[in-house]
């Protein structure tokens, strides 16, 4: 049971980061998802600037543990991404075009906050 949930956390961890991608777009529909979004953000700059461990990373080694299955040497993102999904070598440029999005994310959020409550005071 203990491997089973190690992976349902793996499929956590992967759908907390498709919401970190998403979830300033997902705002623009649905505003008040714009406060998780940007708590998420916060907790990945840190992650990338401290050398925090991420709970979720924790969670699913103690799982693993118990299972009698390997715990992850490095990070969530170290062991399942970078190298899988691209080149070790372009993390940064990677983490700078998804850091692009976000941030795109947000300005399309305050543009159109900004344009409805503009039209609201009409």
């Amino acid at each position: 049971m203990a491997g089973f949930l190690a992976d349902a956390v793996v499929v956590l961890h992967f759908t907390v980061l498709a919401f970190l991608l998403a979830g300033g777009f997902l705002a623009w529909r649905w505003h008040w998802v714009i406060y998780p979004h940007l708590a998420l953000a916060a907790w990945a700059v840190l992650s990338i600037i401290t050398p925090t461990v991420c709970p979720l990373t924790v969670w699913e080694n103690d799982l693993r543990a118990l299972a009698g299955m390997p715990v992850l040497e490095t990070g969530f993102i170290d062991h399942y991404i970078d190298g899988v999904w691209y080149p070790e070598s372009a993390s940064t440029l990677v983490q700078l075009v998804l850091g692009s999005i976000v941030i795109f994310s947000w300005a399309g959020f305050y543009a159109g906050h900004r344009a409805a409550r503009r039209l609201s005071r009409c």
